[in-house]
């Protein structure tokens, strides 16, 4: 009875101190940069040149963003229609601590699956993109306020010269 008495006097004070220590990370400064994104976002903007996003023309969609679980990556859902139609995309951005840089992974209902690496600098985001069919994307992402971003998707191929593709901007609605 005394043994039994021990082991739970014992429990009752390392159970505590087990979970004291066994906390999860906390998502570093890096991570915290992503919030920018975290909302709903209305945007508008031109295709600027037929070819890897369809024909050119108009587009506007609609993307909401939101903390993961854990709130290390952000989730974000968008729909936009173009004029070569409606694209779902489902993205997640991350911020690699090993790469040191931020991830973009996403994919749309069209069956295509894009990743980029990211860095910001500033006020500005750029994610670089190596589609091995296509060449290389570049999307640039100046945060003009809180709640307002310009947009611009450049296309190179074989190490040319960057071509202006498409360009738009994101307002925050919520």
């Amino acid at each position: 009875m005394k043994k039994l008495l021990v082991i739970l006097v014992v429990l009752a004070f390392a159970v505590p101190c087990l979970a004291q220590t066994a906390q999860p990370p906390k998502p570093g400064p890096e991570v915290q940069k992503l919030a920018y994104y975290v909302g709903t976002w209305k945007s508008a903007g031109e295709v600027k040149v037929a070819g890897l996003f369809g024909p050119a023309g108009k587009s506007s969609g609609t993307e909401t963003c939101e903390w993961f679980v854990g709130g290390f990556q952000v989730v974000c859902r968008a729909e936009v229609a173009g004029p070569g139609g409606k694209i779902a995309e489902l993205a997640i951005l991350a911020y690699d601590a090993e790469a040191k840089a931020y991830a973009y992974y996403g994919i749309t209902n069209a069956g295509t699956i894009s990743t980029s690496k990211g860095t910001v600098a500033g006020n500005t985001w750029t994610w670089l993109s190596d589609w091995k069919a296509a060449g290389k994307l570049r999307f640039t992402e100046v945060q003009e306020s809180p709640t307002a971003r310009a947009i611009k998707v450049e296309h190179s191929v074989a190490g040319g010269p960057w071509t202006v593709i498409e360009e738009g901007k994101a307002t925050k609605v919520k």
